[in-house]
């Protein structure tokens, strides 16, 4: 969901209520409710968080926006991120010089195209940042702790 002051992410699991709200000014991440997302806000789906990245015009949120089944491990579905969105925190871009303005469009075509090339994958339910060697060498609490944790 997005404001005009906070990117609010909604979780569609089952049964959860936890909102990531990103404030657009002061770039502060917390926890809030369902209940505290304005009805004016867009709604649109996403399938994850990819990153944040601070170029000229300030910072933007990386989104990825469709994803493709590429495969499984241990019955855990694996998913490629195919298509990203990079969202601006700033509501306007009146505070850049023609300058500014140029370099900051060819920043996000250079990242459009790094987002452009294969290889971005990610796991929901699988840690995919350690070898099967390691997770099987850790120890039962890394096991237990979420994939946020780790």
């Amino acid at each position: 969901h997005i404001t005009p002051e906070k990117f609010y992410v909604e979780a569609c699991d089952d049964g959860a209520d936890d909102v990531l709200a990103i404030d657009r000014v002061s770039t502060e991440v917390t926890l809030t409710v369902k209940k505290d997302i304005p009805p004016s806000a867009v709604t649109r789906p996403i399938y994850g968080i990819l990153g944040t990245i601070r170029l000229v015009a300030g910072t933007y949120l990386i989104v990825i926006t469709k994803k493709k089944k590429v495969g499984e491990i241990f019955s855990h579905a694996i998913w490629k991120a195919t298509d990203f969105d990079i969202l601006s925190y700033k509501k306007t871009m009146l505070h850049l010089t023609d300058i500014q303005l140029q370099d900051n469009k060819v920043f996000l075509s250079m990242l459009s195209h790094v987002l452009s090339v294969d290889g971005f994958y990610f796991s929901t339910t699988y840690d995919l940042t350690h070898t099967l060697q390691r997770l099987a060498n850790t120890s039962p609490e890394f096991q237990e702790m979420s994939l946020l944790e780790r």
